[in-house]
């Protein structure tokens, strides 16, 4: 009997002696996906989640809590939450309610703080049925005749809560590479026979693992990552380009192979789930030799047209064992746009002029290569060109970078006179 009453004094005094925790600000972050909420607390808080119904909303019941501010609102685009709302508990204790628009599932966690943030709750709401069907990455055959555009996926790196670096006048790095990646996915879309998706389509977080997953759900033949170095010597300059360092392509390879959701995971189209071990890490080898040696390829064009612009950081490409460049399926590369720690290349990255020679250099890097290399199956493998109004045999051999004369001779024409609808060969350009 003492000793219960001796646990209830306990409790009660550690409860009453408990250091209040102060909300001082609320961020929402909503992606297609997901949607994150971050309280930014002034320490460790005791909480705990619940899911209710009739209408479905999350209840986050934080002890020894108040509140600073009014809470914030989600956004129309929201496609999870529809409100948020808060009241006062026993005297001290707070209930933060999320009104939902869908059933969700859930997830919180702390963080401990950084150059950027103090502590932080972080709350993850997504869609609940999305643990019941894996997503099915095959690279399904193009049943139809017609060649298909190259797919370039850009991943602009870091986003909502994770702005990355900060430049000398408060810029983030998150802001700058999203600018840059958006007019490289316009240019490339520009461009016959490619057509670029963005990775991340907004300022919110997504993880590393779930970035090269997007890549391969939308059966990307590259991978972009794009990024603005930082360094602690503000005199520090350059671009740089990276791909898979080897040791980092072994360690993934390992884990791939170690899975145990091989079954819904495939290798250039190719399910591991029903070989062997020694099949399996034959054919993941062959994959990654392939999509690195793609890599190298891709990234010593883009570093070349690079130079072009001014000084470069490292005058070679570079490996690393950087998380999104991991697919062994899919040529992979990240490039360091510039250090937004140096005054002056901040300003450049600002700059819409400086930007724009930039996406054209690593257009060029993109061209000379898909040129050479197209994909089998690509309109640019195909090397046709169907006649459209208002071309002209010059400006077709204008974009695709060989003469009139190589035109003329490849396709038997007597003279440069040709008609809509009708469709041309283009020469290689060993042909030229």
């Amino acid at each position: 009997m003492r000793l219960g009453l001796f646990c209830i004094v306990i409790f009660l005094s550690s409860s009453a002696f408990a250091k209040p925790v102060t909300i001082g600000n609320v961020r929402v972050w909503a992606a297609p996906d997901s949607t994150r909420i971050v309280f930014d607390v002034s320490g460790p808080v005791e909480h705990e989640l619940s899911l209710l119904t009739a209408p479905y909303r999350t209840v986050i019941d934080l002890k020894q809590t108040t509140m600073a501010k009014v809470l914030v609102q989600p956004g129309a685009n929201d496609k999870y939450l529809q409100a948020m709302r808060s009241g006062i508990r026993n005297g001290h204790d707070l209930r933060i309610v999320l009104d939902l628009k869908k059933n969700v599932k859930y997830k919180s966690f702390q963080l401990k703080p950084n150059s950027q943030y103090g502590h932080r709750l972080v709350v993850d709401i997504y869609d609940a049925d999305t643990q019941k069907v894996k997503s099915n990455t095959v690279r399904e055959a193009d049943t139809s005749n017609r060649p298909r555009d190259v797919i370039i996926a850009i991943d602009a790196g870091h986003g909502g809560e994770d702005p990355g670096a900060k430049g000398p006048s408060g810029v983030y790095e998150k802001d700058v590479v999203f600018n840059i990646s958006k007019q490289l996915a316009d240019i490339i879309n520009r461009e016959r026979g490619m057509r670029a998706v963005m990775i991340r389509q907004g300022d919110y977080y997504m993880s590393l693992r779930k970035r090269i997953n997007k890549a391969r759900e939308h059966k990307a033949d590259l991978l972009m990552s794009i990024h603005a170095d930082a360094f602690h010597d503000p005199k520090v300059r350059g671009s740089s380009v990276y791909i898979l360092s080897k040791k980092g392509a072994s360690s993934e390879a390992a884990k791939w192979l170690a899975a145990s959701e091989n079954a819904s995971d495939l290798i250039g189209g190719v399910s591991l789930d029903d070989k062997d071990d020694v099949l399996a890490s034959v054919l993941l080898d062959l994959s990654q030799t392939a999509s690195l040696e793609a890599s190298i390829d891709v990234a010593d064009r883009v570093l070349k047209s690079l130079k072009s612009l001014g000084r470069v950081h490292k005058r070679s490409v570079q490996s690393a064992g950087f998380a999104v460049l991991k697919s062994p399926d899919i040529p992979s590369i990240l490039i360091e746009t510039a250090f937004i720690s140096n005054p002056q290349e901040e300003q450049k990255l600002l700059s819409a002029r400086h930007r724009t020679n930039m996406v054209n250099a690593i257009m060029t890097g993109l061209r000379g290569y898909f040129r050479d290399f197209a994909p089998e199956g690509t309109l640019l493998a195909s090397r046709k060109h169907i006649i459209e109004r208002g071309e002209t045999l010059s400006t077709i051999a204008q974009q695709y970078r060989v003469s009139t004369d190589s035109l003329r001779r490849h396709n038997d024409l007597k003279s440069n006179l040709i008609r809509v609808g009708q469709t041309i060969n283009i020469p290689g350009t060993n042909d030229t």
